[in-house]
């Protein structure tokens, strides 16, 4: 009995001994994988995945493609960038993952493209689409680590956050305004927009931001060197329209970039098509548009040059014959209307009462419903990011077709080929059975 009992304990004992083994092999590679924000870019594999967006509160994931060309010219800009991400004040890690060897993984994720660049936040991924050179990566990326509503305590803070902004994303400066009022804004259009509150600046911030008195709420669009105020009611919708109409310039120049804003925007766009928008009477006409657009906020004004993108004004049917610059309001969608009497600023000596004639000719319904040409513009706008892969796919699908033709036509040809070689046989076993029953001596019934 004494023998079965020791025997029984160290059975146990073997058993208790291969658990506690199999449990520490089990989870000895999770706790072996140790990061850190040290400015190198992190290799990733499916078994360290999960423990990396765990490990950081921002990091950004390369999903590429050892065979990918875009993705090779991607790796030396992360390389570079990963320093400077690194010592943020919130810092963000840069990985990368192949995405075409860890292929559950990337399916989990939704990649269906390479090089496609995922910010986890958290754990939760954001789809990274904004620009990839060095510097301009450096800055989109801040956007996200920055926050909510900036605090700004003296003039020089002011200057400073407008610096650091950039000119890629509209400022929000509440001048003595509670962050309490904006806070909500700030969360909303976080990756639209910077927002701030400044307290006891100076006459010299006033002047150079052109407001009088406070509280005052400017928008500043850099790129397009563009300021507006708005004093109040700092309520309701009118604090939150002048939020949302400030997200676009006064006058939009219409390019992909800018179509994809336009697609966010629910007003009518009034659209002026003109020859080049870069000669001196368009640059003198987009001044007499900003004028428009300040006192009809309730449209989006924009323009056009046939030189800059001729393929979008010919969805407007802008031809050799059309007295240019034209103007007409646009849905943002497959219609446009034209108002009677007043489709071209054509007199440049007085475009500014011609504008006004068609902006009361609009709003009095003395209009002319025209639908763009070719396919669903909408259809169009949603494709800009994605017409690469769509003549991608183009030529792929011709690629099939020739190959499918050309096996089409070898089938025929083998079809042919054995078709003769079948009547040939059958001509000859025809004959020589002639021969075999039909000769001299026989006889034939």
């Amino acid at each position: 009995m004494a023998t079965k009992e020791r025997m029984a304990v160290a059975v146990k004992s073997l058993v208790i001994l291969f658990c506690a083994r199999a449990w520490y092999f089990d989870f000895r590679p999770a706790a072996a994988h140790q990061f850190t924000a040290d400015g190198t870019v992190i290799e990733l594999n499916d078994s360290n995945f999960d423990s990396a967006l765990s490990s950081f509160d921002h990091i950004l994931v390369d999903f590429y493609a050892p065979w990918c060309g875009h993705c090779k010219r991607l790796s030396p800009v992360l390389d570079a960038v990963a320093p400077v991400l690194a010592n943020l004040n919130q810092p963000i890690v840069i990985a990368k993952i192949d995405a075409d060897k860890y292929r559950k993984l990337a399916s989990k994720h939704e990649i269906d493209g390479f090089p496609t660049l995922k910010l986890f936040v958290h754990g939760i991924p954001i789809e990274y689409t904004g620009p990839r050179k060095p510097e301009l990566l450096i800055r989109f990326l801040k956007k996200y680590v920055a926050p909510d509503v900036s605090v700004l305590k003296s003039d020089s803070a002011v200057y400073n956050f407008v610096d650091e902004a950039g000119k890629h994303f509209p400022i929000f400066i509440g001048f003595g305004l509670d962050e309490s009022l904006i806070a909500e804004y700030g969360k909303t259009y976080k990756q639209k927009a910077w927002f701030a509150v400044a307290d006891d600046v100076s006459e010299e911030v006033m002047v150079a931001y052109d407001f009088d008195k406070t509280p005052a709420l400017v928008a500043i669009h850099p790129s397009y060197n563009e300021q507006s105020v708005f004093y109040g009611p700092f309520e309701g919708e009118f604090l939150e329209d002048f939020i949302r109409q400030n997200q676009l310039p006064l006058v939009v120049p219409i390019k992909s970039e800018t179509l994809k804003l336009l697609n966010n925007d629910e007003r009518k766009v009034v659209l002026t098509i003109v020859d080049d928008e870069l000669n001196d009477k368009s640059l003198k006409l987009i001044k007499i548009l900003r004028s428009a657009a300040t006192a009809n906020r309730d449209l989006v004004f924009a323009y056009v040059g046939v030189k800059q993108w001729e393929d979008f004004i010919d969805t407007f049917d802008v031809n050799k014959n059309t007295k240019l610059p034209k103007v007409l309001v646009w849905d943002r969608n497959d219609e446009y209307l034209l108002v009677e009497g007043s489709e071209s600023l054509d007199d440049f000596e007085d475009q500014r009462s011609q504008l006004s004639l068609f902006l009361e000719g609009f709003r009095e319904g003395r209009t002319i419903k025209k639908g763009i040409s070719g396919p669903s513009f909408i259809g169009f706008i949603n494709s800009l990011v994605g017409m690469k892969t769509v003549y991608l796919i183009v030529f792929l699908v011709a690629f099939l077709m020739v190959i499918q033709k050309l096996a089409k036509q070898g089938d025929e040809v083998r079809y042919r080929r054995e078709t003769q070689s079948e009547a040939q046989d059958v001509n000859a076993s025809s004959k020589s059975t002639d021969q075999r029953d039909y000769q001299p001596s026989d006889k034939e019934d």
